[in-house]
């Protein structure tokens, strides 16, 4: 486990000194919390939602959104190091290609769930009720599970192309439906009916339901149940994320 472990400190270090990335990844997710939350607060009304207002309601689904952009988007550092060489030095040492997915993926889930943590400490601060340690902390488990899953699906698909911008372009293609299918910005039981099907296929919908359960004490989806599908769509990513890691070429 040691090159897991060095691979996950890795992408830590690589983070913290980059304060354009840190900054800059901030830019979408508070601006969609201060243009949506101040900008529709007065005129969206929470079904059932015993007097809260949308700026409660929206961030869990802006911190979902960044770990999850911050996430899928780890994967391009697959790419960069296919690039610059340093993928095939690690693969010719005598470590399975498992655990180098492996450290990739903790990593890039570890500065995910950082950047989530960034965005939840902000919205302290222009409304969010302050929830008990319990629910922080089950606020911070399914983050955890969006970043490995996320990680591990965007290591899956890095490994299969060698052009960073092709990677990005299907990455934006890919990560705004799930994003706009989720849940995050309205609530699932206002959507219409055709609709709610494929709300409930996408995995971020339940990683946005379970920290809105740890933030608010409420969802309408049980936490247990977000627990369970969410778990079981991060093992089936790190699989297939591993499967064609192996496959890789460079």
């Amino acid at each position: 486990m040691d090159i897991v472990y060095t691979l996950w400190l890795r992408s830590i270090k690589r983070y913290i000194r980059s304060k354009s990335r840190i900054v800059g990844s901030l830019g979408m997710p508070v601006f969609f919390l201060l243009a949506l939350g101040f900008g529709l607060n007065a005129v969206v009304r929470i079904p059932g939602g015993a007097g809260e207002d949308y700026i409660q309601f929206i961030v869990p689904g802006i911190v979902a959104m960044s770990v999850l952009f911050t996430s899928v988007f780890s994967g391009i550092q697959i790419i960069w190091d296919k690039q610059f060489g340093f993928l095939k030095e690690t693969l010719v040492a005598p470590v399975s290609r498992l655990e180098i997915m492996l450290g990739q993926t903790v990593g890039g889930a570890t500065t995910a769930v950082i950047q989530g943590a960034i965005i939840l400490v902000i919205s302290l601060f222009i409304g969010l009720s302050i929830p008990g340690v319990a629910g922080f902390a089950i606020a911070f488990f399914f983050m955890a599970l969006i970043g490995i899953c996320f990680a591990a699906f965007g290591i899956a698909i890095a490994s299969k192309m060698e052009d960073m911008h092709g990677f990005q372009l299907i990455m934006n293609f890919v990560v705004f439906p799930i994003f706009g299918l989720s849940g995050a910005l309205f609530p699932i039981e206002s959507l219409p009916e055709w609709v709610v099907p494929l709300t409930l296929v996408d995995p971020l919908t339940y990683g946005v339901e379970g920290i809105r359960y740890g933030l608010m004490g409420t969802s309408p989806i049980h936490p247990l149940v977000s627990a369970a599908v969410l778990g079981v769509c991060t093992l089936a990513m790190i699989v297939i994320g591993a499967l064609l890691f192996r496959k890789a070429s460079i």
